[in-house]
């Protein structure tokens, strides 16, 4: 064989042997790549985890929608008032603020520091019957006692409400269990519109009149 063929025999062998090295290379960069991506991926879930911590900060549940956007019965408007002033604005309230008035508790509402008021809407209290009812709001102590069932003597954030037994300022326990921004009050109540925030309480408005223990 001449020194030319030996020449040409060679660098043949050395690309043969090169070849599968590239591949390794390109192999190893598809893998560095995809894992590149996939580490991308991860630091992208503690954004949206944030922005589910940031979901939880903010009022929720179906009866929300029908919250005026501005004025005194908004969101912002009822956060400036303590809470009775700020029930008082919203129209869904009307029957809760006419007991509140009739049992004298509107400035200890107002006067209170960092409570939860869960609060019936109309429609919770149209549940009750008529007789009952009147029956109710003629007797000024069991009214105060009814409605002070329903204030909790601290600030209750969403989290808290998964799971929990809580204390009222008419010195009986209420319970509160559900997930995923979906509460209920002793079994039977269902949180319509809650973590809404007042001057001096948070409100979780409910569908149903919560009786305490007799």
């Amino acid at each position: 064989m001449t020194p030319l063929h030996l020449r040409r025999a060679a660098v043949a062998v050395s690309a043969a042997a090169l070849l599968p090295l590239a591949l390794t290379a390109c192999s190893s960069d598809s893998k560095d790549a995809s894992s590149g991506s996939t580490a991308s991926a991860a630091k992208t879930s503690p954004s949206a985890a944030a922005s589910e911590s940031m979901d939880m900060n903010e009022p929720f549940g179906p009866a929300c929608s029908s919250v005026p956007k501005d004025g005194a019965g908004s969101f912002a408007g009822m956060a400036k008032d303590p809470v009775a002033t700020a029930a008082s604005h919203n129209p869904a309230l009307s029957t809760l603020v006419t007991a509140v008035k009739k049992a004298g508790l509107v400035d200890t509402l107002n006067n209170a520091q960092n409570v939860t008021v869960f609060a019936p809407t109309n429609d919770a209290f149209a549940k009750i019957p008529q007789a009952d009812m009147d029956k109710l709001l003629a007797d000024k102590e069991q009214l105060t006692k009814v409605l002070t069932y329903h204030v909790v003597g601290q600030k209750l954030a969403p989290q808290q409400l998964g799971k929990g037994s809580f204390a009222t300022l008419a010195k009986s326990e209420l319970t509160t269990s559900g997930s995923d921004l979906a509460y209920t009050v002793n079994d039977t109540s269902k949180v319509v519109c809650g973590n809404v925030p007042t001057a001096n309480a948070t409100v979780y408005i409910v569908d149903t009149v919560l009786m305490p223990p007799q």
